[in-house]
């Protein structure tokens, strides 16, 4: 089975240059020219690789590589007009794998594309971090997308799933709602929007009524919220 690429760059140009390249090099490719459509393919598709683009309309490469770090470790390679080393290092450190400066060499991108899927197969790396993340007796499947509490299976719906899955990947951070709402709706996040109250609401209720003798998210006043320290 091919390989599956996604390409997110906004110049329809280097875009259509990748895509040829790659695809003429054995790859499946889907493209995204900004960078919320970028991370909604990546949130709910499987790809062997990422090809992403740092000036990008609506949402940045960097901001889009913070989020996709949040869930995934599938490869990433930066290509940028940026040639800064400071760039570079704060690229790599934010979860970039790899980094192309432009003008590139199409070869060079082929050569990086095969070297990065390479080692992440030699790493057994897939396109979650885990399969199952864990959290007091919180058994979250990524892949069935099955949640256990207490030893009882609870329904969720999809954004409550979601929700439970961020907090659960990043058990020490505090999630302000704007933060949380635009993570899990990938939409602009409006202080009189009640859609986040009501889905954390039902989802503590759920938590609840699975084990009622256990907290699990807390809501820190005024900056939102996080899981219980352990």
């Amino acid at each position: 089975m091919a390989k599956r690429i996604l390409v997110v760059e906004d110049d329809r140009e280097i875009n259509n240059l990748l895509c040829n390249i790659l695809e003429q090099s054995g790859y499946d490719i889907e493209v995204a020219f900004t960078g919320i459509d970028g991370i909604s393919l990546a949130k709910t598709k499987d790809f062997n690789l990422i090809i992403l683009d740092l000036m990008l309309p609506y949402k940045s490469g960097d901001e889009v590589l913070r989020e996709l770090r949040m869930i995934s470790s599938v490869p990433v390679i930066i290509i940028s007009a940026k040639g800064l080393t400071q760039t570079k290092i704060d690229l790599l450190r934010l979860g970039a794998d790899d980094y192309l400066t432009k003008p590139f060499d199409l070869e060079e991108i082929v050569a990086r594309v095969e070297s990065n899927i390479r080692r992440c197969e030699l790493q057994s790396c897939v396109s979650v971090n885990m399969e199952i993340v864990t959290y007091k007796d919180i058994e979250l499947n990524t892949v069935s997308k099955q949640a256990v509490v207490n030893g009882i299976e609870i329904s969720l719906t999809s954004k409550e799933y979601k929700i439970l899955e961020l907090l659960l990947r990043n058990q020490e951070k505090v999630f302000s709602k704007s933060n949380l709402f635009e993570s899990v709706w990938n939409e602009e996040y409006f202080s009189d929007d009640n859609t986040l109250n009501t889905h954390m609401s039902n989802l503590r209720n759920k938590l609840k009524k699975a084990n009622n003798d256990e907290k699990y998210i807390e809501t820190i006043w005024g900056l939102g919220y996080r899981l219980y320290k352990l």
